[in-house]
């Protein structure tokens, strides 16, 4: 089986990461075009390509192929800067994400929340919260949802300036045991501070759910979206957007319908028969 490494350079060591993981019999590693790459994403696709040129590990790309791409993602990347989607604090090297030990996609995320909170000035002091939250958690793994879960704690504590005056919905379940047995030991007053007296589970958490699916297949065939039992599935996990979704292909069908009822405005070629459209969507958002 190929192995696959992926990782931020945040730190700015992605290159050696990737260089030494090569000699250790790594098969593929993860890159991003330059404009876009770098800080919280993926160590530059260019630079690395390079450096294998002529060696043992030659990716065998094409360099001035790789530089007018770039050029197309420089324009992108401005935008991106310029719509605020891009945050410039991402994309430099940082020697406090190897102190606090951040991954780059959960630092994205803090500084978007912090930016909704107008309290970008409070970074750092975010960064130095969130190894005391880890710990206090229990070490829960820094991916996706933990790593979020305990950032978000780490914002709230520093924003409402405080030890814990509040905590998220998701930092309680954590605390609760809802996300399965945390790997290191809890704080017990802050979990105390968290959900009181309830009692923390400890077995599989998914076995306390009760069967729901069956209500699930109900509601929506209630609300008329029934179609195929991948909708209840999409209902069960997206409920919001799954209905909106159901919403907007109703009203499609509804309007192919009616289309299909009213006479022909004119005759339609015989060559174009069996002619589907295509539609595209370019990276600027135009349709074609």
């Amino acid at each position: 089986m190929p192995i696959h490494l992926h990782t931020h350079n945040t730190t700015g060591t992605g290159d050696m990461t990737y260089l030494k993981a090569m000699e250790a019999g790594v098969d593929i590693v993860d890159t991003a075009l330059s404009p876009l790459g770098n800080g919280t994403a993926q160590p530059a696709t260019e630079p690395l390509v390079a450096t294998l040129q002529g060696a043992e590990y030659d990716t065998g790309l094409d360099l001035l192929k790789l530089a007018e791409a770039a050029k197309h993602f420089r324009v992108v990347a401005d935008r991106l800067t310029r719509d605020g989607f891009r945050d410039p604090k991402v994309l430099g090297v940082d020697v406090n994400t190897l102190l606090y030990q951040v991954p780059g996609g959960m630092l994205s995320n803090l500084i978007s929340q912090l930016k909704q909170a107008n309290a970008e000035d409070k970074y750092y002091d975010v960064l130095e919260e969130i190894p005391r939250v880890r710990k206090d958690f229990g070490y829960p793994p820094l991916v996706t949802p933990t790593s979020q879960i305990v950032g978000s704690q780490a914002v709230l504590n520093v924003l409402n300036g405080g030890d814990y005056k509040m905590f998220t919905k998701e930092s309680k379940a954590l605390l609760h045991g809802e996300y399965g047995k945390l790997p290191g030991e809890v704080n017990r007053e802050v979990r105390k501070k968290a959900i009181g007296d309830e009692e923390v589970i400890t077995c599989r958490p998914a076995d306390l759910l009760k069967p729901e699916l069956d209500n699930y297949r109900d509601e929506i065939k209630g609300l008329g979206y029934y179609r195929q039992e991948e909708d209840v599935l999409s209902y069960a996990l997206f409920p919001q957007v799954a209905l909106k979704f159901f919403e907007q292909r109703k009203l499609e069908c509804e309007g192919k319908a009616v289309a299909q009822a009213a006479p022909a405005a004119q005759t339609v070629p015989a060559s174009a028969s069996g002619v589907k459209t295509l539609y595209v969507e370019d990276l600027t958002g135009n349709s074609m």
